[in-house]
């Protein structure tokens, strides 16, 4: 043997030392352990869905802190908030809503979350109606006045635009659905429930309610029907980013940033909370597994790693936008952002958002993912505003947003529960980050 070859083997038999140890450390599942604890915390009923009734964010972000203080990570200021403050329009109390039918004598006590839903801009009322039935057929400027004419200050117009395909009647009915007759209501039929967050509140009320084979949409069936919507509009809602680094070890002033949103949609009313397990606990659950993988002697950065959690995603991407208004370092010393969010499934893959913008460094992630098999797919799409990267990207920041693809379909609705979210290929994506994490810092 030459002494090449000799000098040689201790080098080699450290490299699949090593590679063996990260491999086992993986595969004892302590990275999907501590995911499913993540997850089944913070989509709990205890967090009210991370939301702003019952101080649901406020409890989320005081989880997410005494993690970050657990696993040892330093704060940029006193503590590891980055207080901020918006308003918002919640409902704390009670949500009803029926239809029924003079002549058949029928009603239908409709349950929320599960049969419908109110918009999130909502105003407080409380009265009884008349549904007014408005379809394809009356998209016509005659039969419009016509409608109009017959249309009391009182009712409730039902839009019925599900299988319209023409492009001129479908921007009539789109006019209709945005109250441009100013009704008292507008009920919109749907194939799937889904919320949002509002900072305004508005002059009606508007309501989705399923549209399947239970109900018939037509004035033979429903005719009138009776709302009581409790609202709380707070001018000035105290919210709070939460913000830890690790510092490098050689580029102390230099910055990688994991991101993840923390808040979801809350409480419709006091019964109904949106528990948000894969949208956004599983992303949280992802930045607090780096986060504790950085901590540890062995991986130490040679560039600091901040890891954010944001608020406000839902209510308009708020925490990540005050974020950069308002940050800790300049942004020019970050190096990538990388932001996370619905990470709970991946049979089919991951989704990476500014890949087209930024083709290198998606390059070098697919490629890490095809020489390791990681997982199935990693799929590239251009620039979007839909998640918290976006602010830092419009201000010159590199940045990915990465989001799993396939298995359960659930999303903003009272069906994104822990108990369906497999996170079954979640140590696949830590594994596929962490690698990419290194090639960051090399």
């Amino acid at each position: 043997m030459s002494l090449f070859r000799k000098s040689l083997l201790p080098l080699l038999l450290y490299y699949f030392i090593t590679l063996s140890l990260f491999s086992q450390e993986i595969k004892t599942g302590e990275v999907y352990a501590y995911a499913r604890k993540i997850v089944d915390t913070m989509a709990s009923q205890s967090m009210h869905g991370r939301g702003y009734v019952n101080g649901g964010d406020s409890i989320a972000a005081n989880y997410l802190k005494n993690e970050f203080s657990r696993i040892g990570l330093k704060s940029f200021g006193n503590d590891y908030y980055q207080r901020m403050s918006f308003p918002i329009n919640t409902f704390p109390d009670k949500i009803e809503f029926e239809i029924r039918s003079r002549v058949a004598q029928f009603e239908h006590n409709c349950i929320p979350g599960k049969i419908f839903l109110i918009d999130a801009s909502c105003k407080g009322v409380s009265s009884e109606f008349r549904i007014r039935f408005f379809d394809s057929t009356m998209c016509s400027s005659k039969a419009q006045k016509k409608f109009l004419k017959k249309l009391k200050p009182e009712d409730f117009i039902l839009v019925d635009d599900l299988d319209v395909k023409d492009k001129t009647k479908k921007d009539v009915l789109n006019k209709i659905k945005n109250n441009s007759m100013k009704a008292s209501g507008i009920i919109e039929p749907v194939t799937k429930l889904t919320w949002h967050q509002s900072q305004v509140v508005s002059d009606y009320c508007k309501i989705q309610i399923l549209a399947d084979s239970t109900f018939l949409y037509d004035e033979r069936w429903f005719d009138n029907g009776r709302i009581l919507v409790e609202n709380k509009f707070i001018t000035n809602h105290k919210s709070q980013n939460v913000i830890g680094y690790i510092p490098g070890s050689v580029y102390p002033d230099s910055f990688i940033v994991y991101s993840a949103h923390y808040d979801h949609l809350g409480h419709m009313g006091k019964d109904v909370y949106f528990p948000g397990a894969n949208d956004n606990a599983s992303g949280c659950a992802m930045l607090l597994n780096l986060a504790n993988y950085y901590s540890k002697p062995e991986n130490i950065p040679k560039y600091s790693i901040a890891f954010m959690a944001f608020c406000g995603e839902e209510v308009g991407l708020l925490g990540s936008k005050y974020y950069t208004e308002n940050p800790y370092f300049p942004l020019k010393n970050i190096k990538f952002v990388f932001n996370m969010d619905i990470m709970g499934t991946g049979e089919e893959g991951i989704t990476v958002v500014n890949g087209t913008i930024f083709q290198k460094e998606f390059d070098k992630l697919k490629e890490i993912n095809t020489q390791n098999n990681f997982i199935k797919d990693v799929k590239i799409r251009g620039k979007a505003a839909n998640s918290d990267h976006y602010f830092f990207s419009e201000k010159g920041v590199k940045a990915f947003f990465i989001y799993s693809m396939g298995g359960i379909k659930a999303y903003h609705d009272i069906y994104d529960r822990p108990e369906t979210l497999p996170l079954n290929e979640f140590e696949n994506m830590f594994k596929l980050i962490t690698k990419f994490g290194e090639s960051l810092q090399n």
